[in-house]
């Protein structure tokens, strides 16, 4: 049993300090990413974009949400994702973008939510985005209502389920014109890979600083 306050006062505290970044991104990162990320990118035009990590208690647990995205014309086209997208220009900050973006996709009061940092970014070189994965949380679990024009799944994740270390697989992907082995979470039967693993994997070892969620 989590006492979710104190959990949160404590991640947001491990926020402001210096993050485990690509050290962590590595251990879930695609086979042909590994020099990429060990090297410098000229992000200078890439597209900003943002997405929400949500954190809510349930049953005594502490929960977060993913996303099955609809099957489109791109590259992203039906995988799993955290709610977010690219920044508008409305949007005064990243932050704003990722709150508006997961309440356009999982229909949360974004005014409700209550940011406490941010992950390390991270450049997704397929689509060309640099993301700013937002964390942010609420007391009380939402009434989430996908927008099935590009969601076609919501997942509610228990963080607790994360730290099982049998959900960390191997497989091929198709990826920008050849074959990628790469490792991913499986997820409630959804696989979990690419930047939305990495940045899973950066999730879990800031947590694991500051909380056992370990069965």
């Amino acid at each position: 049993m989590i006492d979710f306050q104190n959990f949160i006062d404590k991640l947001e505290e491990r926020l402001k300090k210096p993050l485990p970044g690509i050290g962590a991104f590595l251990k879930m990162a695609p086979e042909n990413r590994f020099k990429e990320l060990q090297s410098s990118y000229d992000t200078s035009k890439a597209i900003p974009g943002s997405v929400l990590i949500l954190l809510f208690p349930e049953n005594k647990s502490v929960k977060t949400i993913l996303i099955l995205r609809q099957q489109y014309e791109g590259v992203h086209s039906g995988q799993v994702s955290f709610p977010g997208g690219r920044k508008e220009k409305d949007d005064k900050s990243l932050i704003e973008t990722a709150l508006r973006e997961s309440e356009e996709e999982v229909g949360i009061n974004a005014d409700k939510v209550m940011v406490i940092g941010n992950l390390t970014e991270i450049y997704i070189p397929p689509s060309n985005f640099l993301v700013l994965p937002v964390v942010g949380y609420m007391l009380i679990k939402p009434n989430f209502k996908a927008d099935k024009s590009e969601v076609a799944k919501i997942l509610e994740v228990d963080l607790s389920s994360l730290f099982d270390k049998n959900i960390i697989k191997k497989k091929e992907f198709d990826g920008r014109g050849y074959k990628i082995k790469a490792p991913y979470y499986d997820i409630q039967e959804q696989i979990v890979w690419g930047a939305t693993a990495m940045i899973l994997s950066e999730l879990l070892e800031v947590i694991k600083s500051i909380a056992s969620f370990e069965k």
